[in-house]
């Protein structure tokens, strides 16, 4: 080959290369950032921007876990519908975050109901009228108090609430027949979780309610967590409670301490860690170091 026809060649080569790349780098830019994971042969998850969704696709009708955002919404509406087209009986909110209840309004018209706790409808109304949106969100069409059970097909669906947690109305949605466990954000698996105290969120009562939580379900008991850390998985075990409420616990007994040290808030969120929880690590530390300093000092403070 001469000089020219291997330069010819080479160009050629290298041209065919760069499209190659570019088609390459186009369809990854094209892949949907959107998950689905089935769990059984009805039950899956969907994990894409916000809280992790469960749902169950019955015969005669669909139930939905959480909704996170509108954009979400219709994509998992529109897949759930190719794969069982009957109707949504169905959605639950764990509780009136955005990230959890945005995507209410891709379900108006298509779910037949909306449940949370009675004190998560409060929140997400006091939230939007706060901030003068009370008309862009969609709202539960029921509530209930600590107990609420109804049959969708095969499965017996139980919703429990223990108490103030992560927020005062968090829900612990329980499919029985599969006997899967969506505990929204009551476990950040192996993160630093957000507390929203303004909402009546409690750390000390948080333990409290993943110690009853631990007591009343099995070990072959499969559990949805809201969030997991890079390289953790969203869906756990019993151990996964338990290893987050020691992670609450030692968070409470380090700030308490600290404290007792002479330490101020600004002292005490400068921490990249918290003893006795070194899977718990990275964003999010000085935020829930904050919250745990505000809970333990709240009725120090004078009048």
């Amino acid at each position: 080959m001469n000089r020219k026809s291997f330069l010819r060649s080479s160009a050629f080569t290298l041209g065919a290369l760069a499209l190659a790349n570019q088609r390459i780098l186009a369809e990854m830019l094209n892949e949907p950032n959107w998950k689905i994971t089935m769990l059984t042969d009805q039950i899956g998850i969907f994990t894409d921007k916000g809280g992790t969704i469960l749902f169950y696709m019955g015969k005669t009708g669909n139930v939905v876990v959480d909704a996170q955002y509108p954009e979400q919404a219709d994509t998992l509406i529109k897949e759930i519908k190719q794969k069982n087209p009957v109707t949504f009986d169905l959605l639950i909110n764990t509780h009136h975050h955005l990230p959890a209840t945005s995507g209410n309004i891709s379900f108006r018209g298509v779910a037949k109901n909306i449940i949370a706790h009675e004190n998560s409808k409060i929140n997400q109304l006091r939230n939007a009228r706060s901030l003068k949106e009370e008309g862009k969100h969609v709202y539960p069409t029921l509530t209930f108090k600590d107990t609420w059970c109804e049959k969708f097909g095969r499965e017996y669906v139980c919703l429990y609430h223990y108490g103030a947690a992560h927020t005062n109305g968090d829900t612990i949605v329980h499919f029985e027949h599969a006997d899967i466990v969506h505990m929204g954000d009551l476990v950040f698996n192996r993160r630093h979780p957000g507390i929203d105290r303004a909402s009546g969120g409690n750390i000390k009562n948080w333990i409290e309610v993943l110690s009853k939580t631990y007591l009343l379900f099995g070990k072959r008991t499969k559990f949805v967590f809201g969030y997991a850390a890079d390289g953790y998985n969203v869906v756990g075990t019993k151990e996964d409670l338990k290893a987050f409420s020691n992670y609450l616990s030692q968070l409470l007994v380090y700030v308490e301490g600290e404290i007792k040290r002479g330490k101020t808030k600004k002292d005490i969120i400068k921490a990249s860690t918290i003893p006795g929880t070194p899977q718990w690590k990275g964003e999010g530390i000085d935020k829930i170091l904050g919250a745990a300093y505000d809970e333990i000092t709240y009725f120090e403070m004078p009048e």
